[in-house]
């Protein structure tokens, strides 16, 4: 029979985990983004007992890319700050994943994450790319104040993988949405207090974006491939959309929960259907026919996320969803099926999955 961790060791984890990110000694952004990846994986390929997790350095190494890939480009502000410049995200020199990262994309004269992906050279890249993770967050991760405390994970000298104690893939889950958070706030609090950053920042407001949401031109991209897609049709009502101006890419699973931008997870919406929804989970039909989706339009969606940029993962993103109902269901969730009707999440929608 599994075992479940208790809300006292749930509880005690995250105050651990409020100690880490308060006490811990940062340097670079790196801890930032190993959390975010510990995170991540825990929901695409965790589970909700107290079974140990084995996580492999290549698996952080591609989250590191993912993370920092549009953070290699130059920040251009809008409020007087410096064009082609580049944010630094270490109090000393670059960061190395950065410079590996922007190295890669410049002697492959690759810019677009989905086709660097299928780059005969991108395996060097990720290569690269672990052994410094290896070197340097694996090690300092769990410093807190002056002494080690191994409350996430345990990493052997030399291993190729890191394997997280028993429970602790259960408390990243639990706390995903709440885990970015804080991590992307503080991300952006250590970008901003690097001596280096001040006059290329400007107008700050942008610096969210920039870190952690694909580029407008991406997004566009994306939006302009859906309209023909989907027929020129809102996912949601149906109903068609007249031109570009009249609709949104929305999040099939709310960006609040699972924040990164997948292409198997866009929709074409009208603005109304995408305020109306916000946040929350979608009802069983959509949920229904958006499963579907990912197999009917595997082809079509892959060669979207290639064009614009986005990171593709029909397999995970399913994943994911099935992590967000089932939390859902726990939590007694309502789920949005039209502007001002929900209905509850019950153990039909789970069964989607099966």
């Amino acid at each position: 029979m599994a075992q479940y961790p208790s809300s006292d060791e749930h509880l005690a984890f995250l105050v651990k985990l409020q100690r880490l990110l308060s006490e811990g000694d940062f340097t670079a952004t790196y801890k930032f983004a190993l959390l975010m990846a510990l995170a991540d994986i825990s929901v695409e390929r965790g589970h909700d007992d107290v079974r140990p997790l084995e996580i492999s350095l290549r698996d952080i190494a591609e989250k590191f890319i993912d993370y920092y890939w549009q953070q290699t480009m130059s920040y251009t502000s809008t409020a007087g700050g410096l064009e082609g410049k580049f944010i630094k995200q270490n109090h000393g020199q670059q960061a190395a994943v950065l410079t590996k990262i922007r190295e890669f994309r410049e002697t492959q004269n690759l810019h677009n994450l989905g086709k660097a992906r299928k780059s005969p050279h991108y395996s060097k890249l990720v290569t690269a790319v672990r052994r410094t993770v290896a070197d340097k967050p694996i090690v300092h991760f769990q410093v807190l104040g002056r002494s080690e405390d191994e409350f996430m994970f345990k990493a052997p000298k030399g291993a190729q993988a890191i394997q997280l104690k028993p429970g602790v893939s259960a408390y990243l889950r639990k706390f995903h949405a709440l885990i970015q958070q804080m991590t992307k706030t503080r991300w952006v609090e250590f970008i901003k207090s690097v001596s280096d950053n001040q006059k290329i920042l400007g107008n700050q407001d942008r610096l969210y974006k920039f870190l952690f949401e694909s580029s407008r031109e991406s997004m566009d991209k994306v939006r302009s491939s859906l309209f023909k897609l989907e027929n020129k049709t809102c996912f949601y009502c149906k109903k068609p959309v007249r031109d570009l101006r009249d609709v949104h890419v929305d999040h099939f699973i709310p960006f609040s929960l699972y924040g990164r931008d997948i292409t198997q997870n866009f929709v074409l919406a009208h603005r109304n259907c995408n305020i109306s929804k916000s946040d929350v989970l979608a009802g069983y039909d959509h949920l229904a026919r958006w499963i579907d989706r990912l197999e009917m339009r595997r082809a079509d969606l892959n060669e979207i996320a290639d064009e614009a940029g986005v990171i593709s993962d029909d397999t995970g993103i399913k994943t994911v969803a099935h992590w967000s109902y089932h939390h859902g269901q726990q939590a007694e969730a309502q789920a949005w099926l039209k502007s001002g009707k929900y209905e509850p999440i019950t153990e039909a929608y789970l069964s989607l999955f099966r």
